[in-house]
């Protein structure tokens, strides 16, 4: 009922038993953590600083990946008349690294349309981009709708950039491939 409280207790050789499991994982765990039993609450919270700070690291060196690799793709660039146009798979990279690589290909290539993608967990992350100069004809947003719907997804965004996720990694090549088509129907 709202309002009741309840309180549960433990009494005679029962709490003694409680208290005792109690002391043993106490134990256990000043144990593990190579810790007095006084020093496992400073332990424990320099370890979660310690994950936090390697997490933004790893964070980090995703983004210099990304990015490193974004300086290579762009020779993989397809010429459809007159715009460059780049669909490709980044191995290990995540929704940031992506829109980041994005950023870079778009100044890097001039005109052009772009569609990255990464898979992680069962889960396809796309990213879209047109530059600006190209919005008027191709909208990335719409590229990233036909692209989520091959991998089971949905997305959306601005007309120079757009995100998509789906759950389907079995439909990435159909979603990369359909790009230069994409781009073709809409520009000839």
């Amino acid at each position: 009922a709202s309002g009741v409280r309840r309180i549960e207790a433990v009494t005679g050789a029962d709490a003694l038993e409680l208290v005792e499991e109690d002391e043993d994982r106490l134990l256990r765990l000043a144990g593990l953590l190579k810790a007095g039993r006084d020093e496992i609450d400073d332990k424990v919270l320099q370890l979660l600083e310690k994950a936090k700070r390697m997490e933004k690291e790893l964070a980090d060196l995703k983004v210099r990946l990304a990015s490193a690799a974004g300086q290579d793709l762009a020779s993989q660039a397809e010429d459809v008349n007159g715009i460059r146009v780049l669909a490709v798979k980044l191995d290990g990279a995540d929704a940031k690294s992506l829109r980041e690589t994005m950023d870079q290909l778009k100044s890097k290539l001039g005109s052009a349309v772009l569609l990255l993608a990464a898979e992680s967990g069962g889960k396809v992350s796309l990213v879209a981009g047109v530059t600006k100069d190209l919005t008027g004809r191709i909208k990335a947003g719409d590229l990233v709708k036909a692209a989520a719907a091959k991998v089971g997804g949905k997305g959306g965004g601005r007309p120079d950039m757009a995100q998509a996720g789906g759950n389907d990694p079995s439909g990435l090549p159909d979603a990369l491939g359909l790009v230069g088509p994409w781009v073709r129907e809409r520009v000839t």
